[in-house]
């Protein structure tokens, strides 16, 4: 029998999205800190999710402190979230301080520069956080700025209420860097004991001695597993359906798709989905992914196109004209998509496009 379309067939694909999950996740997560707050990192529109609508859930659940990654982020969170905190993780951009003040956004600065230019506007008016760097290079004041800066008048001045920094590899426990880390940012925070600290993000919850006084959890939100290597201690949030468009049977030999990448070894039956890169789906997947029709896993053919994707639906009798195929759901979590496109969980989330028909459901 046919699966219903409704929605899909005016977008070709549907994607559903469990706030009742996200929340789930926040509460494990927190959980886990023994009484340690715990925030929530909702930048990429909460990692393509949507933060009008994931921002309210977490703060229903429980959350009052969030983390995105500009300045435009922020103004969108707070739409959604008035009175959170909410803190910009890449810093404070010449002249922005400003805006930053008018939003009520804390920015996360990360080199003495931004220390000078937000203590000088800001004189105690908003908060903002101190961003040490223990290891990743990216942003952040280094460790012995940290210490030096220690006592500095501009520390008060700049309303300072938190100091963290980033992991590199929380996610692969025996990485010696992280007992690094651990020992560099217990230095800084013992130069500011005043000051609540936090370093631990999703996979760094579960860390030992890296939970501190704030939790920083992103993508463990989201269902991504903060523990590679093991069972996904989250619930999955995203589900991703694409409308059949047609079925054809081929005879061995027949090609399909761009450039004829992929032939038929024997009299086969094809079925093409209403989706392609221009919804975010990756192209890197292309004959190395699959979906799921009625069940089955069904091999991606050929070369995926900007609107368009085939399967091999030889074992699926389920599949016919206006059937839906599952391409993230299942036992295809965005970590599995993830390594069939050679890539990771986090990018398949985050490169979601817009041409789906969202659904939003909150299980319990």
């Amino acid at each position: 029998m046919t699966q219903s379309t409704t929605g899909i067939g005016a977008h070709g694909a549907r994607l559903t999205i469990d706030l009742g999950a996200i929340a789930a996740n926040w509460r494990t997560l927190a959980a886990r800190g023994g009484g340690v707050a715990c925030a929530a990192v909702v930048k990429a529109d909460a990692y393509g999710c949507g933060i009008a609508r994931v921002g309210p859930a977490l703060w229903a659940a429980g959350c009052r402190t969030f983390f995105v990654a500009h300045l435009s982020e922020g103004v969108a969170a707070r739409a959604a979230l008035p009175d959170a905190a909410i803190y910009v993780l890449n810093g404070l951009a010449p002249g922005a301080a400003a805006a930053f003040a008018a939003h009520g956004l804390r920015p996360v600065l990360g080199s003495i520069e931004e220390l000078s230019d937000w203590a000088a506007f800001s004189a105690g008016r908003v908060p903002a956080a101190l961003h040490v760097d223990t290891g990743m290079n990216r942003l952040g004041l280094s460790v012995p700025e940290a210490l030096d800066l220690a006592g500095d008048p501009r520390i008060a001045a700049s309303c300072i209420d938190l100091i963290l920094s980033h992991f590199v590899s929380a996610e692969k426990p025996q990485d010696p860097v992280n007992a690094r880390q651990i020992a560099d940012f217990a230095r800084v925070r013992a130069a500011y004991p005043a000051l609540p600290a936090s370093l631990a993000n999703s996979s760094g919850i579960f860390l030992k001695g890296a939970q501190h006084d704030l939790l920083r959890p992103g993508y463990a939100l989201f269902g991504g597993n903060p523990t590679p290597g093991t069972a996904n201690p989250m619930r999955p949030v995203v589900r991703l359906e694409a409308m059949i468009a047609q079925v054809r049977d081929v005879e061995a030999g027949a090609t399909a798709g761009y450039n004829g990448r992929w032939a038929a070894a024997a009299p086969s039956r094809l079925a093409t989905l209403s989706l392609g890169y221009a919804d975010g789906f990756p192209r890197a997947i292309s004959g190395r992914g699959q979906a799921l029709v009625g069940g089955v896993p069904c091999p991606i053919l050929g070369l995926v196109s900007m609107d368009l994707i085939i399967l091999d639906v030889t074992a699926a009798p389920a599949a016919e004209r206006g059937a839906t195929a599952v391409l993230i759901g299942d036992t295809l979590d965005i970590d599995a998509v993830g390594r069939a496109a050679g890539t990771i969980g986090y990018e398949i989330l985050t490169g979601l496009g817009s041409r789906y028909v969202r659904s939003y459901v909150e299980s319990c």
